[in-house]
């Protein structure tokens, strides 16, 4: 990619990594009036409004025979199964240990990207992997039920198993991204969550009768800003970058997380979890420290 690409693909991302770490706390906000599954419905519909009045430029689409159970695999990892373990995990769990959990992501890509895409792995990336799987488990014991978290060290293992769902997205997404546009990829996954979670959460509470303007914006928020401009960001600079160099910005997310998680709800660490912050990010900074350039990606069938 030339110059001028890359650097449109690096903001993007970053844009995307802010609005993403603002998502914990708009869930938080979200979940204090709206039942959980309702919240995430009500984002995927106002997502889905977004695209269909939008729909004209969905850009480049090339279907392949079988590419169905890709996009319905990269569907059934996310929105669908993440958004079911981000709920239950921001039940028991803060906002900013949840967006700590995040920067677990780049290893879980590198560690499918060696299984699936047949890319290298060093001994450093495994080491780095190794030391920040501790730290975020160190994160959880270190915690005390709180306001914020009540049962932190299950909370924080949804978030973990909600990374092993984004791992599955971004895999499919980089595969499928050669033949689909960014706008297409992000529509999909707005459509299929809301044939998913409409009957879930139907089914799960009733429909909310009252809800705040902060509510409300809330979920506004999640579905407008969050899954379609942030997603569509995410799902460009994806598409234009390795997927292994894409999904080190997420180590950005935990940052904007534990800022507006003070400034906005008024969370705090105690010292003990600041180290194991610490940790975490030494183990990323190891797994991404590069002594040659990675090799090219292989194919995932």
């Amino acid at each position: 990619m030339h110059g001028q690409g890359r650097r449109v693909a690096v903001i993007c991302l970053m844009v995307a990594m802010a609005l993403w770490g603002s998502s914990f706390i708009a869930l938080k906000l979200a979940f204090t009036e709206v039942p959980p599954m309702w919240v995430i419905c009500g984002r995927m519909l106002f997502g889905s409004a977004v695209f269909l009045l939008a729909w004209r430029w969905r850009g480049h689409v090339e279907y392949r025979t079988g590419d169905w159970k890709y996009l319905l695999g990269m569907a059934a990892c996310e929105p669908c199964l993440y958004f079911i373990f981000e709920a239950l995990a921001l039940q028991h769990t803060s906002a900013s240990q949840a967006g700590m959990i995040t920067a677990l992501l780049p290893l879980l890509v590198a560690v499918g990207a060696f299984t699936f895409l047949h890319e290298r792995i060093s001994r450093t990336t495994l080491a780095g992997f190794v030391i920040a799987v501790i730290g975020a488990v160190w994160l959880s014991l270190a915690s005390d039920a709180d306001i914020h978290a009540s049962n932190p060290l299950l909370g924080n293992f949804y978030e973990f198993l909600a990374m092993l769902c984004a791992m599955g997205y971004t895999l499919l997404l980089k595969h499928l991204s050669e033949r689909y546009s960014a706008f297409f990829l992000t529509a999909m996954v707005a459509f299929m969550g809301s044939l998913f979670f409409l009957p879930l959460a139907m089914f799960s509470a009733p429909i909310p009768r009252e809800i705040s303007a902060l509510g409300l914006g809330a979920v506004a928020y999640l579905g407008v800003v969050v899954t379609v401009i942030a997603y569509g960001l995410y799902n460009f600079g994806v598409s234009r970058l390795p997927a292994s160099q894409a999904t080190g910005f997420i180590n950005l997310i935990p940052v904007f997380t534990l800022l507006l998680a003070v400034l906005v709800l008024g969370e705090s660490l105690n010292a003990m979890q600041l180290l194991a912050v610490a940790t975490v990010f030494a183990g990323v900074a190891l797994s991404q420290w590069r002594t040659a350039p990675p090799l090219p990606a292989g194919v995932l069938d």
